[in-house]
């Protein structure tokens, strides 16, 4: 992960530039507070990935000396029969759907079932299933 961490502080290093030259070229208040606050959330997932990349042994894109083959194998498991996925968009296409027409009750039936179509692909693998 010091890959993605070191793609975000360049990204940090950028709005802070920006953010300055805008702030003295434009001086507007309001996309000079934008710029510092995407500067600020770079920081904080840039940090966030250095100190997890401390915690995970060294991955092979993170070796500059490494080989393609290096990262061969396995990369985990992906549910190849899966219905959860199209539950879990349409549950956001209909959050989306209230949020944009501000209807209240569409809004909370669509976090709803986010919340239900999540945990069932969370613990897809998990229900405890009595066999006979």
């Amino acid at each position: 992960m010091k890959i993605e961490s070191r793609i975000f502080e360049i990204c940090t290093g950028f709005f802070i530039i920006a953010a300055l030259a805008y702030m003295f070229i434009a001086q507007e208040v309001v996309g000079t507070t934008a710029l510092w606050l995407t500067a600020g959330l770079s920081l904080i997932i840039g940090t966030y990935f250095r100190f997890v990349s401390r915690r995970l042994e060294e991955r092979p894109e993170d070796n500059p000396d490494g080989e393609i083959s290096d990262g061969a194998g396995d990369v985990g498991f992906f549910s190849p029969g899966s219905y959860w996925p199209l539950g879990v968009a349409a549950a956001a296409a209909l959050t989306a759907i209230g949020l944009a027409f501000w209807y209240a009750w569409l809004v909370v039936v669509g976090v709803t079932l986010i919340l239900i179509a999540v945990g069932g692909l969370v613990f897809e693998y998990h229900r405890g299933v009595a066999h006979h």
